[in-house]
């Protein structure tokens, strides 16, 4: 009996230890909700000769993001000629799926009361839009609802 306990054992142990080695370079994905956008305001605006109209959203659940979610990340792809590109990007999108406009520079999750996008004006707005929040690190999306693009 005890030598078949033992052997037991001497077959069970190397692969429990080869999992605890295997699981330890591992990053773990944290559990985050997705979120929450809404509309806040619209702005008109000129750029050059341009009138343009910007869409202001906030996400009301952005304290549940932790700050290093935000850190610049000089080890991953650059954001254009910005090397120190946030570790999470945010892009907005219409609701069939078209980007709009992106982030890649935010530093704080409370950045993420001051993102937007704009339209030339007398260009009719998509019904609906949401963001996804693209952390980098991990390769997760968090993808929010649908907000209105009016008030």
């Amino acid at each position: 009996m005890k030598f078949i306990l033992s052997k037991k054992l001497a077959l069970l142990l190397p692969g429990f230890i080869l999992g605890l080695i295997a699981t330890q370079g591992v990053a773990s994905v944290p559990i985050l909700p997705n979120p929450v956008l809404y509309l806040t305001s619209q702005e008109p605006f000129q750029q050059g000769a341009k009138q343009f109209i910007r869409y202001h959203y906030d996400v009301e659940n952005k304290d549940a993001y932790p700050a290093d979610f935000f850190a610049a990340s000089p080890s991953l792809p650059p954001c254009g000629k910005n090397t120190k590109a946030s570790r999470t990007w945010v892009d907005f999108f219409d609701q069939g799926g078209k980007r709009l406009y992106g982030f890649c520079a935010l530093t704080k999750p409370a950045d993420l009361n001051g993102i937007w996008f704009a339209l030339e004006d007398g260009v009719v707005p998509p019904s609906y839009v949401y963001i996804e929040l693209n952390d980098r690190l991990t390769n997760t999306k968090y993808k929010s609802n649908l907000a209105e693009t009016t008030q």
